[in-house]
Parts: C-alpha cells; sequence; structure tokens
C-alpha cells in the first residue's frame, strides 16, 4: 500500500467492504478524542486544517491518476468532519453543568456528523454534487462536520435546560 493509499484510507479503515464512510469516521473519532486529551483543542483544529489541505491535493492527484470521482475508499474527508464536529461539541460539553456532556458529545457529535455527511441537505448537497476534484470531496464533509458540531451543541443546551 502506498503512503497516499495509505492517507486518503485513513490507515486502511477505507478498505473495509460495507460501510466504508461509517468504518472511516468510526476509526478517526477515538485519533481525535486522543489528540483532544493529550494535545488540546487547537492540534486537533490544526491537525484537521493540515488533512483537509493535504486531502484536497492527495485527492485530485489520486483522481487524476485513476479517473475516479469520490472513490468510496477515500474517507480521510470522514476524519476532518468528525473532528471538527467532535471540536464544536465537545467544547460544548465542557461548558455544561450536567453529568455525561461529555460522552453525549461524543455520541452526538458522531451521530450529527454521518447524518449530515449521509443526508446532505442544501449546501452539502450543492458541494457533493458541483464542486469536482479534492475541494468537492473534502468541503462537503467540512460542512457537514461543521453542521454536525452545531447540532450536537444545540441538543446538547437543550438537554442542560430539561435537566
Amino acid at each position: 500500500m502506498t503512503i497516499q493509499k495509505l492517507f486518503l484510507t485513513f490507515f486502511g479503515a477505507g478498505l473495509s467492504p460495507k460501510a466504508p464512510g461509517t468504518v472511516g469516521t468510526l476509526a478517526s473519532l477515538p485519533v481525535g478524542l486522543a489528540v483532544l486529551y493529550y494535545f488540546g483543542m487547537n492540534t486537533l483544529f490544526m491537525l484537521t486544517l493540515a488533512i483537509t489541505l493535504i486531502g484536497i491535493f492527495e485527492i485530485n492527484k489520486y483522481e487524476k491518476a485513476t479517473g475516479i470521482h469520490d472513490h468510496q475508499q477515500i474517507v480521510i474527508d470522514e476524519a476532518a468532519g468528525m473532528w471538527l464536529s467532535l471540536m464544536i461539541a465537545f467544547s460544548t460539553a465542557t461548558t455544561m453543568n450536567y453529568d455525561y456532556a461529555i460522552p453525549l458529545a461524543i455520541v452526538f457529535s458522531f451521530a450529527a456528523f454521518r447524518l449530515f455527511d449521509i443526508w446532505k441537505p442544501s449546501t452539502i448537497g450543492w458541494i457533493d454534487r458541483e464542486l469536482k476534484g479534492g475541494m468537492g470531496v473534502m468541503l462537503d464533509d467540512v460542512l457537514a462536520g461543521i453542521a454536525g458540531g452545531l447540532l450536537s451543541a444545540l441538543i446538547l443546551m437543550g438537554i442542560e435546560k430539561l435537566v
């Protein structure tokens, strides 16, 4: 396996025969949590930014070489989206005054990101359909991650109001 394929498949998670996007998202979640725990939010943000930018260029090279747009094995975009969703939900959870806010933030960030990544409403769907190359592959998941994080934050705040 080449370094490029290792990167684009998030260390092979995208090679799953079933639901490679979900497997890639699940594989990226503990990595994101470890970076948050050991290195902090700023490091996870910079890592997300770096893999997004590198992902755009590497996907462009991969698509040019293979002729395949948004191959289902490419899941580095899921990692970027998941981490954005996680950062927004996690930062909201740290301000909550009820038990289990952080574990709920983790679960909600995953579920909400997958919801927006699969459903692709509005601008997320437009980006997925209209933007070609690495930009389209990466940016729909970045936007789905932001939307998933915001939805998670709203749910966490709603729970705090109820408790």
